[in-house]
């Protein structure tokens, strides 16, 4: 019965909260834990690989114990060329044994790599991957896959992966610190909508100086879009994605400071009052102040602000 409350609780909060349901599917399958076991949540379903920093990163998550246990997991590795689209073979990354898992009903796991880790074993059609991660192009990425072994001997496949993303420095997972959406002028949203709601924004490398934000576009889920940091640390949208399309922000067209200054009052605008970067230099929380918006004809502009702070372990 608890399990089903929950579940009717979870439903409800996805009834009320359309705007932002990038969560959701994280407990999908939450009835099925009691008889098949083997359900994961993965932490982080992006990690930026920044090149040449010889970094340590790690994925981890939790494990759902029900009647039946989960005693392992493996996590398995593959590698994709963006140039040419191919992808290698897949290996095991690492394999991680839940020592007793009948002490709780949840188990926290995880696995620190390191670049030589990733391309152990990965081979493309040209050959092995080159132990010199300068030779990567930006937009590659590894892919992790999470099996799970039960002690009635089921394997399952968890339908959460983490992309291991080649990219530069600002490339990752923010979480929002102060935040504001404006529809026609009227404060609709807040701070504690996006912290509540949509408390992770996942920035990609497309190029040198080019970004993807996969989501969330303000409180608003379903949405890719993209944004430029020059060599001065200073923000800018770009009228057209790298395809060439209209930018565009929930199917509208999207605005700036810049390109629409009369509809972007109700947002701080101005050099050194917005879009642009602060570096954390020591622990790498770098921030980004970023305003823009959409505007709808025949309705109103659509105006956002928000300060991201990216996520370190």
């Amino acid at each position: 019965m608890k399990t089903i409350k929950n579940i009717l609780c979870l439903m409800l909060l996805a009834v009320v909260f359309t705007a932002c349901d990038g969560n959701d599917a994280d407990f999908d399958t939450t009835a099925e834990v009691e008889t098949t076991g083997g359900l994961l949540t993965v932490d982080k379903t992006l990690i930026g690989y920044v090149v040449g920093d010889n970094g340590t990163y790690t994925a981890s998550g939790k494990v759902y114990q029900g009647e039946v246990k989960t005693s392992r997991i493996d996590i398995y590795n593959s590698f994709t060329n963006s140039v040419t689209g191919e992808t290698s073979n897949e290996v095991l990354l690492a394999t991680i044994d839940i020592a007793d898992p009948t002490t709780g009903t949840n188990d926290l796991f995880s696995s620190s790599f390191m670049y030589a880790d990733l391309i152990n074993g990965l081979t493309l059609s040209t050959g092995a991957l080159s132990p010199n991660d300068t030779d990567l192009s930006i937009g590659d990425f590894f892919n992790l896959r999470y099996e799970a072994t039960t002690s009635e001997g089921y394997i399952n496949t968890n339908y959460q992966t983490t992309k291991v993303s080649v990219g530069t420095r600002f490339a990752g997972v923010y979480r929002p610190l102060d935040a504001a959406y404006y529809r026609i002028g009227v404060l609709t949203y807040g701070t504690s909508d996006w912290q509540l709601f949509c408390p992770e924004t996942v920035i990609e490398s497309v190029d040198a100086t080019t970004y993807r934000v996969v989501e969330f576009f303000g409180p608003f889920s379903g949405n890719t879009w993209y944004f430029e940091i020059d060599g001065s640390d200073n923000i800018t949208y770009p009228a057209n994605t790298p395809d060439g399309a209209a930018q565009t922000g929930n199917g509208q067209p999207f605005i700036t400071c810049e390109s629409n200054p009369g509809d972007m009052t109700n947002v701080p605008c101005g050099a050194g009052v917005s879009n642009y970067v602060v570096r954390d230099n020591v622990n790498g929380a770098d921030q980004l102040v970023m305003s823009f918006g959409y505007y709808t004809a025949g309705s109103g502009a659509r105006e956002f602000y928000h300060t991201l702070e990216k996520i370190v372990d």
